[in-house]
């Protein structure tokens, strides 16, 4: 069970901050890594892991390959029909690289036949969601316009990368500003994908910073919890642990309230074992991000306002060229199932990881 610690952080005054002579004054977000932060080695796969890995590439390479269309449909083991599947498209093919095949390998524990169900039903579910297109832009129908409203108070925030170059996504409940929707969790899902489009080569996981602080500013709004709905939390625990594996590298929460703690505390049962081992609980954010990249309220040296009109713009004309790299090298690669992400984010000329046809 989760550890509470007794001890509660406190946040910097404003005369600690007018003390701080090295605060850096920002509004968008980080494009890119600074050269201070080393991203890790790879781990390397062993010579069973490759094989594995070879027959779920083959698998998803046969072109006769159909998907539902639905995650409901696999639920339900309603059969397969040309009207309710479909076989993927160039855009899916660029999502099921090298790295997002090892780690469903990862995230089902090397069992071949229930990785490719995974990628299978996440593709499904990718579809059904409204996000299986690679951004706004190649037709997918949740848009940063549908869920800017969600965001008009800065609950959740991509700034800046933690020590092993994750891109960092700040949640922070005590500024939801809506009544509980389903736009909320379209609006994290669309929040997942475009830290997924700040990720550096050779990065495939991300940091959460979980901020449970309650800020006055943000109007009260009946229906509007800082605590979501238990359906609401297993809904979006499902989405992360299911159709998200391993990206999660570290989750860092802090300023946990009581109802946030039997919050948690509900939900555990449904929490990967895995996923609980990366929930850090109420130590210095500091201690695992540069203070170049971290928010002052935490420590760092960012001095980050949130304005909607000059972020939520900025955050998205960024993740759009980001994807638009990503695309346009996989086009130059081959447009093939298995390019590497590495290969497809980084701006080399030669193709580091060929694909086995």
């Amino acid at each position: 069970m989760f550890k509470r610690f007794s001890k509660k952080k406190e946040e910097p005054s404003d005369s600690d901050l007018k003390k701080k002579e090295n605060l850096i004054k920002i509004d968008k977000p980080i494009g890119n890594i600074p050269n201070s932060i080393t991203i890790p080695d790879e781990k390397k796969l062993d010579e069973e892991q490759t094989k594995k890995y070879k027959i779920v590439l083959k698998h998803f390479q046969n072109p006769d390959l159909r998907i539902p269309n639905s995650e409901k449909q696999i639920k339900d083991n309603i059969p397969e029909t040309d009207e309710n599947s479909a076989p993927l498209t160039e855009i899916e093919k660029a999502w099921v690289t090298r790295e997002c095949i090892c780690r469903y390998l990862r995230a089902t524990k090397w069992v071949v036949d229930d990785c490719k169900d995974r990628i299978a039903g996440s593709i499904a579910w990718r579809r059904e969601f409204g996000i299986s297109h690679f951004g706004e832009e190649n037709g997918d129908v949740i848009t940063s316009d549908s869920v800017s409203i969600e965001n008009e108070s800065g609950k959740n925030v991509i700034m800046g990368y933690e020590n092993d170059a994750r891109p960092i996504l700040y949640l922070k409940p005590g500024r939801q500003n809506t009544k509980t929707s389903h736009r909320q969790v379209q609006h994290l899902v669309f929040m997942l994908e475009r830290v997924i489009d700040f990720m550096p080569p050779g990065q495939d996981s991300l940091a959460l910073l979980i901020d449970f602080k309650e800020y006055p500013d943000v109007p009260k709004v009946q229906g509007n919890s800082k605590i979501p709905p238990i359906g609401v939390g297993k809904e979006v625990l499902h989405i992360l642990q299911t159709h998200y594996p391993e990206r999660l590298g570290k989750a860092l929460l802090t300023n946990i309230p009581w109802l946030a703690w039997t919050f948690l505390k509900l939900i555990h049962p449904f929490i990967d074992p895995l996923t609980r081992e990366k929930l850090v609980f109420d130590e210095p954010f500091s201690k695992y991000v540069p203070l170049d990249q971290l928010d002052y309220l935490y420590g760092g040296d960012l001095a980050f306002t949130y304005k909607h009109d000059v972020y939520w713009p900025n955050l998205n004309d960024l993740a759009k060229e980001k994807r638009e790299h990503y695309l346009a090298r996989f086009q130059k690669f081959g447009s093939v199932i298995g390019l590497s992400e590495l290969d497809l984010r980084g701006d080399h000329e030669e193709m580091l990881f060929p694909v086995e046809a």
